[in-house]
């Protein structure tokens, strides 16, 4: 009697929560969503184009030399690159020798080899690029209680990679009075800054770029427009630094299996041509 009783409440139970859960599956699927202030007012990327795009696309060097300078002379100071190092530059067409200099440039963690006490000395070629920060509470506390994110694969991190890093960069802008009045709580805390193409509007990192912050010694433009677009290209060889060569190696695999298989099923034809089905 006591097992009856279990089974009858177990199903009981099992019958309810098919009943919630089908009378709720109805209500998402039959009433509209209510409207929030990111769903109205998040913007998809701008539309970007970079040498490096599509199957036969390849790195600008002079453009990538321009972002690794941007991204040294503004990101650095919050953003780390823990993936690159800096022997990896000679891939910009820098020599060995400039390589050697720009990390001499940089202050790395070590070890002093008297004391055996933590220290900070010249970075060499293959040192990786160091943090900003020493831990996470120093970087919270520059910045707002936010940890800046590291860069290295930030556009392969991110759905429309380039494009979102680009957009992001120039798009901080006041909010719309429409968005105010709509959601009239939905106004930027102090602190933070308005940005659409960020995922929920407000991000703590303020505009990082604005017109001639970085000079380029080949004279290139350097308008907040022209440099978020070369620190994207940056990036987007920092993700995947051997794009180019995948890209030379991908085309003669596809030519030369496209020219087997042609060849294989000709071998095919030629051995079954006299076997009857």
């Amino acid at each position: 009697m006591v097992r009856l009783i279990g089974i009858l409440v177990g199903l009981f139970f099992t019958g309810w929560l098919l009943v919630t859960f089908a009378v709720g599956a109805y209500s998402a699927a039959t009433e509209p969503a209510l409207p929030t202030v990111e769903h109205e007012f998040h913007k998809h990327p701008k539309a970007l184009h970079l040498a490096s795009d599509g199957p036969f696309g390849k790195f600008d060097i002079e453009q990538l030399q321009r972002g690794y300078k941007v991204y040294k002379e503004v990101c650095s100071a919050c953003h780390s690159l823990r993936h690159v190092a800096f022997r990896d530059l000679q891939q910009l067409g820098y020599s060995e020798a400039q390589v050697k200099a720009e990390a001499a440039a940089w202050q790395v963690p070590g070890v002093d080899p008297v004391t055996g006490e933590a220290n900070t000395r010249p970075g060499v070629a293959t040192d990786y690029f160091p943090k900003p920060f020493a831990n996470d509470i120093a970087a919270r506390a520059a910045n707002n209680n936010a940890i800046p994110p590291d860069l290295s694969l930030m556009t392969k991190a991110r759905h429309d990679g380039a494009a979102y890093v680009y957009s992001l960069l120039t798009g901080y802008q006041e909010q719309p009075a429409e968005l105010l009045k709509q959601f009239p709580d939905a106004k930027t805390p102090d602190g933070l800054h308005y940005n659409p193409y960020f995922a929920n509007l407000n991000l703590a990192m303020a505009p990082p770029l604005s017109d001639g912050q970085v000079t380029f010694d080949d004279g290139s433009p350097n308008n907040l427009d022209a440099m978020a677009k070369d620190v994207s290209a940056f990036l987007v060889w920092t993700a995947e630094p051997t794009l180019a060569k995948r890209h030379q190696t991908g085309w003669p695999v596809v030519i030369f299996l496209i020219i087997l298989t042609g060849l294989a099923y000709l071998a095919y034809r030629n051995v079954w041509r006299n076997v009857k089905h």
